[in-house]
């Protein structure tokens, strides 16, 4: 399954669907700034219409036929004419800058809503979805995407609404002046309705593939950003180069296969437009040769023409940006479409408060359906208030219960309890203030360590953070920081080492004040002299409330009220240190190898 079949799993239709309805419905935002542009597009079209009309008044009623021979010019009319002529170039030129700004300040609306509306989409999504897509891919959809969609969405409407005037009014205008030429010319409508739908199908297809090939090779940058110390440590760079290469030169090769459908369009109107010309001088010239036109009206004829057929250049463009605008817009509602898994419940109330009971009845779980499941029929409960630890070889399901617990994903079977309350009757958000969660590999966002300990509490002063930072026993470490608890920790908490990555996260837990705790290897990657002096931070952190500590390094969990081992996904064990060591089974082998281990080291 290729990325773009994963995207129409998941969202559960298909992509070719149709787009213009849901597009226009994007202009909401604006609809008062885009209708102004309208409104001044159309006095703009109106002074285009104007200015044959001068030309031909001034040529027939400015040059007047002597009765000797020779002609006098009536100054005082063609001057009147080329006052009118210039106001309507004042007009073009005073409008089009205000036509502008509306239009501007109308993109940046509809475009600002629509990013906030696939921003928020994307974080209320579930977790599944982001196991399986790449980030890549979701970027392009809210920047990339969204700004292919501005010009035909924001700019077009105004800009086909000006062809349709102005091809319609001059095609009127001739019809008035003289009804037989405008008939010579209705052929060439035939000849471009045909034409128009077989290039539009064509374009949209080839733009379709531009922005799939644009998506991959920006899913390909955003993956080789975040493993560039794999590929550098792997030596990969060059290897990697060339499949980046590769997707380019798709990507060109699509660009190319658009623009050469497209090339046809524009040469194609130029014919059309050249047989409307010689038509005209032809006819034209029949006309004025019977009496039934005069000069000036032929030349109002000649601009009209000109007005009437002009459209036909600017159209390629205009279904150039609708053709790649549909194809990024289609993308977008793709994403947009993908329904989150877990959601909350119609009845689902908040959890104001929580003593921090847990219990998984007979919970049982799979990634993917069909798949062996992970969690298999596990039954447990915690006390409020009770340290529970969770041990086992990787893969067994140990890290699985604490996002099942969380509600990242909702169980095939069973049932997870907070407070005798099955979760999926709370709301999520209320569940998630009951629970913090550290884990070994946690995030912190760019900005001071101050503002990420803000995130637990918003409302938190500088000197509370602080407070909280000693109380945890992390200020030594934390305040050795070039600026202290104002040093900046740069993207993905890049600045810091892990040790005081994990010390923040600590911290920030403790301000949450949930009444669950869960540390899932959280002190991994933290070495033996920072958790020892942790050792007391943690007992601070999980007194009073109901702790969780899944671990691989065993000598941490061994005062844990009781150890729940967890093999292939079941229970295998569950008591104390002392009781599970005496029973000389799944634990005390693995608490043994722990040793071994250690002393090897």
């Amino acid at each position: 399954m290729n990325d773009l079949d994963r995207e129409e799993d998941l969202a559960r239709t298909r992509l070719d669907r149709r787009t213009l309805v849901r597009m226009t419905s994007l202009l909401r935002p604006a609809r008062g700034a885009i209708g102004g542009a309208v409104l001044i597009e159309c006095i703009l079209v109106a002074s285009i219409f104007l200015r044959p009309w001068f030309i031909g008044r001034a040529i027939d009623g400015g040059l007047i036929a002597q009765a000797g021979g020779g002609w006098s010019v009536d100054r005082g009319l063609v001057a009147l004419m080329a006052g009118g002529l210039f106001l309507t170039w004042v007009a073009r030129f005073g409008l089009a800058g205000l036509n502008q700004w509306l239009l501007g300040s109308a993109a940046l609306r509809v475009l600002g809503a629509l990013r906030e509306r696939v921003f928020a989409h994307v974080q209320g999504l579930s977790v599944r979805y982001f196991d399986q897509s790449r980030a890549g891919r979701i970027i392009a959809r809210a920047d990339r995407d969204v700004d292919s969609v501005r010009d035909a969405l924001v700019n077009g409407p105004p800009e086909l609404l000006s062809m349709l005037v102005r091809s319609l009014g001059a095609g009127a205008l001739l019809w008035l002046i003289d009804p037989p030429l405008f008939w010579r010319l209705m052929p060439l409508f035939p000849a471009l309705a045909l034409a128009v739908p077989l290039f539009q199908k064509a374009g949209g297809k080839a733009w379709g593939r531009i922005a799939e090939m644009r998506s991959r090779f920006i899913a390909h940058l955003c993956e080789s950003i975040n493993g560039v110390r794999v590929i550098q440590q792997m030596a990969h760079q060059d290897a990697n180069r060339v499949r980046y290469q590769g997707m380019l030169r798709d990507n060109d090769r699509a660009s190319v296969a658009g623009a050469w459908l497209w090339g046809w369009f524009q040469p194609y109107t130029v014919v059309l437009f050249t047989a409307g010309m010689a038509v005209l001088i032809v006819a034209g010239g029949e006309a004025l040769a019977a009496g039934r036109l005069t000069l000036g009206e032929l030349s109002q004829c000649i601009f009209y023409l000109f007005i009437f057929l002009g459209p036909l250049q600017e159209l390629g463009d205009l279904f150039e940006k609708i053709a790649n605008a549909s194809a990024s817009a289609k993308r977008i509602f793709l994403l947009l479409d993908t329904p989150a898994e877990v959601v909350d419940a119609p009845d689902a109330v908040a959890a104001t408060t929580a003593r921090g009971e847990v219990a998984f009845e007979d919970v049982r779980f799979a990634y993917r359906a069909g798949a062996e499941p992970v969690v298999d029929a596990v039954t447990l409960r915690v006390a409020a208030g009770e340290t529970v630890a969770i041990v086992g070889p990787t893969g067994h399901g140990k890290s699985t219960l604490v996002q099942l617990l969380c509600r990242f994903y909702d169980v095939d079977g069973g049932r997870v309890l907070l407070d005798g309350r099955d979760i999926r009757g709370i709301t999520q958000a209320s569940l998630r203030r009951r629970i913090s969660v550290v884990l070994q590999d946690n995030v912190l966002f760019s900005g001071s360590v101050l503002d990420n300990l803000r995130l637990a509490r918003p409302t938190a002063s500088d000197d509370e953070l602080a407070a909280a930072v000693r109380e945890l026993g992390a200020d030594e470490v934390l305040l050795r920081l070039p600026d202290g608890y104002r040093s900046d920790v740069g993207p993905a908490g890049g600045n810091l080492s892990h040790g005081q990555r994990q010390l923040v996260c600590l911290v920030r837990a403790y301000l949450a004040d949930p009444a669950v705790l869960v540390l899932d290897e959280a002190t991994s990657a933290v070495d033996v002299h920072t958790e020892r002096r942790l050792s007391r931070a943690l007992r601070r952190l999980c007194r009073g409330r109901t702790a969780i500590i899944v671990a691989h390094r065993l000598a941490t969990i061994r005062d844990a009220d009781r150890i729940a081992v967890v093999w292939q996904g079941r229970i295998a064990e569950l008591g104390a240190h002392a009781e599970l060591m005496a029973r000389g089974g799944r634990y005390a082998e693995l608490y043994r190898a722990y040793e071994r281990a250690q002393d090897g080291s």
